[in-house]
């Protein structure tokens, strides 16, 4: 092995694909429910926003394989409660409230999840310091 490869890690997120079998519903629910900012529409039928430094895809399945609800997507956010009363005001069904599922000596990690219109399971998630 080489110096470069035993430090060869994986430390970011470029994309994150999002199965939508309708997507004009899928893109109206990510930028106006959710919030996300919109970057623009590809053929054939793909939508991308931009979440951080992460861009997520939402995209019309073109073979079997892809035609699946995507892995749980935990979007961070500074205040759940205000986050989750601001979604639920939008009409977001929450399949949890906010609630505590760690405590680390310096923070207590919160989370709630919710479905998108594409049965996608995602969830809020708050890092809370400890006093």
């Amino acid at each position: 092995m080489t110096a470069t490869t035993t430090q060869f890690g994986l430390s970011a997120i470029g994309q994150i694909f999002v199965r939508a079998r309708d997507l004009d519903r899928a893109v109206r629910f990510y930028r106006d429910t959710l919030g996300i900012p919109f970057l623009f529409l590809a053929p054939p039928q793909m939508a991308f926003f931009q979440c951080g430094a992460t861009t997520l895809m939402l995209g019309v399945p073109e073979t079997p394989e892809f035609d699946h609800p995507a892995s749980l997507v935990y979007y961070l956010v500074p205040d759940i409660e205000s986050a989750h009363t601001t979604l639920r005001g939008r009409g977001v069904e929450f399949i949890t409230e906010p609630h505590l599922v760690h405590r680390a000596p310096d923070y207590e990690l919160w989370l709630a999840d919710f479905r998108d219109p594409e049965g996608n399971v995602l969830a809020l998630m708050t890092r809370k310091p400890r006093a």
